[in-house]
């Protein structure tokens, strides 16, 4: 249940940056945007799995030097190789660039954080005094 909710954050997230220049999603009609996200936040969600590690290991020196600036660049590249992958799928999303995949990943970072923490905090058990 938790990773199904995950998924629909992430899908939302990705959602919203649409809305920003060079990250565009197509599709017939309604119910193929929402398939095309689905696969694409599945995607992004296997990328984070896989690569993210290995790039913080090879990168750490590089998190160190810029205080973990560095991640926001390592964040774009995936979400940049992201819409490489759904491209290779024949899925309808494409982001141009790297500063089109840099915004669109902080805004999926900061979407998501904030759509996890309100359900985070629904899902605590209410404690009355």
């Amino acid at each position: 249940m938790l990773i199904l909710l995950q998924v629909l954050i992430t899908m939302v997230s990705v959602w919203i940056t649409t809305a920003l220049p060079g990250i565009t999603l197509g599709g017939r009609d309604t119910i193929a945007q929402i398939l095309t996200l689905l696969v694409v936040s599945l995607l992004f969600g296997i990328v984070n799995i896989v690569i993210k590690p290995i790039a913080k290991t090879l990168g750490c020196l590089l998190y160190v030097l810029t205080l973990g600036l560095f991640g926001l660049v390592v964040n774009a590249l995936l979400f940049w190789l992201t819409s490489y992958l759904a491209g290779t799928l024949n899925l309808p999303f494409h982001v141009d660039g790297f500063w089109s995949a840099f915004w669109g990943a902080l805004i999926v970072t900061i979407v998501s954080s904030v759509l996890s923490g309100v359900v985070r905090r629904r899902a605590e058990p209410r404690v009355e005094r």
